[in-house]
């Protein structure tokens, strides 16, 4: 990926492998700790108002995670995939209430560790309290600079800003080209970057015709990172 493959991965953390912590291949004291749960494609995995006691690891599958706005229009916070955290509220407040959805976007497996096993954690491994810290410390700062971008940045701005964000977060370097597979949907860029479908439609057709980026349900190929950043008003 990028960053050298983002710091050697979130999910290492000072030499602690969180993906085992969630959803360990051994059982520990003759039994796991923690749960594993299954949802199809459509289901919820908590909503607004239930009880914030556990957090999840995506073994498989994607989540999306959003909020209903007073109208009934839904607003997506952020699209996760195998490897990532959801519900991390948990670890705040013992009174905690969500204050969001998440629903799987396909066939999707969880590891769910209750805020008991968290806390447990947190004395057995004094990397997963690190790992907590980098995880709000990273979401916060993304959703500060969404909100900038709202504020400060046209809609076709904020499409060329996203697809730059997920090559460098999600993205696979192949020779000169980069590939994202498991790509979005129009419908979903535009839920992430407050824009239209049809925006983000004209968007990647213009991007497609002048040979930057080609694409399909499938997966996002970036050919050429270098004119996508001038799109963006980046610098070499």
């Amino acid at each position: 990926m990028s960053q050298d493959d983002n710091e050697q991965n979130l999910w290492y953390t000072e030499n602690l492998n969180v993906g085992q912590i969630f959803c360990p291949s051994k059982q520990k004291n003759g039994k796991h700790l923690e749960e594993t749960r299954e949802y199809k494609k459509g289901e919820y995995i908590y909503l607004p108002g239930e009880a914030a006691d556990s957090i999840y690891f995506i073994s498989s599958g994607r989540v999306k995670v959003g909020h209903y706005a007073k109208s009934g229009k839904e607003i997506t916070k952020a699209i996760l995939d195998e490897g990532e955290l959801l519900g991390e509220l948990a670890s705040t407040s013992e009174d905690e209430k969500r204050r969001d959805f998440a629903q799987a976007m396909s066939a999707t497996t969880l590891c769910v560790m209750t805020r008991k096993e968290m806390k447990e954690m947190m004395r057995e491994h004094s990397g997963f309290s690190t790992f907590l810290m980098r995880i709000f410390a990273s979401r916060i700062l993304k959703m500060e600079k969404r909100l900038e971008s709202l504020v400060f940045k046209d809609s076709r701005t904020r499409i060329v800003e996203f697809l730059l964000e997920l090559a460098e977060e999600k993205g696979e370097r192949v020779g000169y080209e980069w590939v994202v597979r498991k790509f979005l949907t129009h419908q979903e860029i535009a839920n992430l970057t407050a824009t239209s479908r049809q925006t983000v439609t004209t968007v990647l057709n213009d991007l497609k015709n002048d040979d930057i980026l080609t694409f399909d349900r499938r997966r996002l190929l970036i050919r050429d990172l270098d004119r996508l950043k001038a799109e963006n008003g980046e610098q070499e």
